[in-house]
């Protein structure tokens, strides 16, 4: 029998692991800026499967605008929670592709210890290389912004 004591435990935790992603994809969005962006989360489970999520976005002067239904961002917005929380996800990267001419850009971040930490440009640019081959664009590789994590203090991320 299940002990009544640890499901207030295990909702907090999940309570905090979705908030810290609300958080992180609301971070997000302020360091990418206006624009129309695709963002692709990778994640590879402690049990060894991949699961991955997308979610095109549109950022401007007028309201968010989500080019995906429902489902789409409620996949992505639970991959996110769970690599934020990383009890059940061993390594995730997310990567942001921005519409651009005359070529799109792309940043990454790998999600470690429960935040979002940039990718190293080299890193980034052989996974987002198209195969040989492919009609797939060529994505101009850029370094991603340090996102601002809400635990840390404004003085704190100031002086990074």
């Amino acid at each position: 029998m299940p002990d009544p004591k640890a499901a207030p435990a295990r909702n907090a935790v999940t309570a905090s692991a979705v908030a810290r992603a609300v958080n992180a994809l609301a971070a997000l969005l302020l360091a990418l800026d206006e624009g129309t962006h695709h963002l692709s989360i990778v994640a590879e489970r402690t049990n060894g499967t991949v699961a991955s999520a997308d979610l095109t976005l549109s950022v401007g002067a007028a309201p968010l605008r989500v080019t995906h239904g429902t489902e789409e961002y409620l996949r992505f917005l639970a991959l996110l929670t769970f690599a934020l929380d990383y009890r059940t996800v061993r390594h995730a990267v997310l990567v942001a592709t921005t519409t651009a001419e005359p070529f799109p850009r792309a940043c990454g971040w790998s999600i470690r210890t429960g935040w979002m930490v940039p990718m190293q440009t080299r890193e980034l640019q052989a996974a987002v290389m198209p195969c040989p081959g492919s009609a797939e664009p060529v994505r101009q590789v850029y370094p991603a912004p340090a996102l601002h994590h809400p635990d840390e203090s404004a003085e704190v991320t100031a002086h990074e």
